[in-house]
């Protein structure tokens, strides 16, 4: 239906633009059939675009999830640090396997 609607206007405003025929005794009708046109052109666009539905907002899920609780082990606590490695050139840093 919009897009009739659209087209129709489209049709109207290119009608309303196409050269008449001169009238000799009419000096302002050719400005006021475009002017005329062009308000009926507006008003039917206007309206088509105001009963159009306006954009639904759907609110994004939360995201945050709690943590797992802290599982208690009986062995060795690791983590990785970063330590100073000679590799036979250089001095390099890289990330170690520390267990306490």
């Amino acid at each position: 239906m919009k897009n009739t609607i659209i087209a129709l206007a489209a049709a109207g405003t290119l009608a309303a633009a196409l050269p008449s025929p001169a009238l000799a005794y009419c000096n302002g009708c050719g400005v006021a059939a475009g002017v005329v046109g062009g308000l009926a052109a507006g008003a039917i666009v206007g309206s088509a675009i105001a009963n159009s539905r306006p954009p639904v907002y759907v609110e994004p899920a939360p995201v945050y999830v709690a943590p797992p609780p802290p599982a208690y082990v009986d062995g060795p606590v690791c983590h990785t640090e970063r330590q100073q490695v000679w590799d036979g050139y250089a001095y390099r840093m890289r990330r170690v396997q520390v267990c306490d």
